[in-house]
């Protein structure tokens, strides 16, 4: 495992396809997360979709490709990690509670599903550490890969480890992580979620 993590640091990813993994409907996602429409129009005259995650009883946390085209407002942008908090009324109850991921670890996601607008969720086990390089993800942002199953819509939605913690915001999912140096593909169709350590110092700092 320690081979992996250190093959998939030097990576750089390029989200491709609508899916990656399994995911199934799921009315536990909808406890969990909340659906996001955004201003993007469709083919069916209405708004594209995103996910988030309630966070406080005034604000929301999700993927900053989501939080730029959203219907709220956004209070804060990651520097570098498709990240955003936007102002959504939550209730007490639903309010996320937080724990770094592991390597190795399972992880189960919940989101919506942008194909169906239903809410889905999926499971499986985080692979490895690996930067993360695109229009949303800076230098030196790191993501955890997961052969847990993502479609689109669940951007912005949450990773959960075993003890019900959340451990990070999904933002996507990639064909293959490559190794420059090497010219291989370790890991292949893994879905990507930016690690609740990764977050945590920018999480605090913004909602204070």
């Amino acid at each position: 495992m320690k081979k992996i993590v250190m093959i998939a640091v030097l990576a750089s990813l390029t989200l491709t396809g609508c899916s990656v993994g399994k995911y199934q409907y799921s009315s536990e996602a909808m406890k969990r997360v909340d659906m996001n429409f955004t201003g993007i129009p469709t083919v069916l005259g209405i708004g594209a979709l995103g996910t988030s995650i309630p966070l406080t009883p005034e604000y929301s946390l999700t993927a900053a490709h989501v939080a730029k085209f959203s219907v709220q407002r956004v209070k804060a942008y990651h520097p570098y990690c498709d990240l955003a908090i936007i102002y959504h009324k939550n209730d007490a109850a639903t309010l996320a509670k937080f724990r770094s991921a592991e390597v190795g670890a399972p992880v189960k996601m919940y989101g919506y599903s942008f194909i169906s607008a239903m809410p889905v969720e999926s499971s499986g086990v985080n692979l490895a550490l690996t930067g993360i390089r695109n229009e949303w993800n800076k230098r030196p942002c790191v993501a955890m890969a997961s052969n847990a199953g993502v479609v689109k819509g669940m951007s912005g939605g949450a990773a959960y480890n075993s003890d019900d913690t959340i451990s990070g915001v999904i933002v996507g999912f990639t064909s293959e992580v490559k190794n420059h140096r090497s010219a291989s593909t370790p890991l292949k169709n893994v879905s990507l979620y930016i690690p609740y350590q990764d977050f945590k110092e920018w999480l605090t700092k913004s909602t204070t």
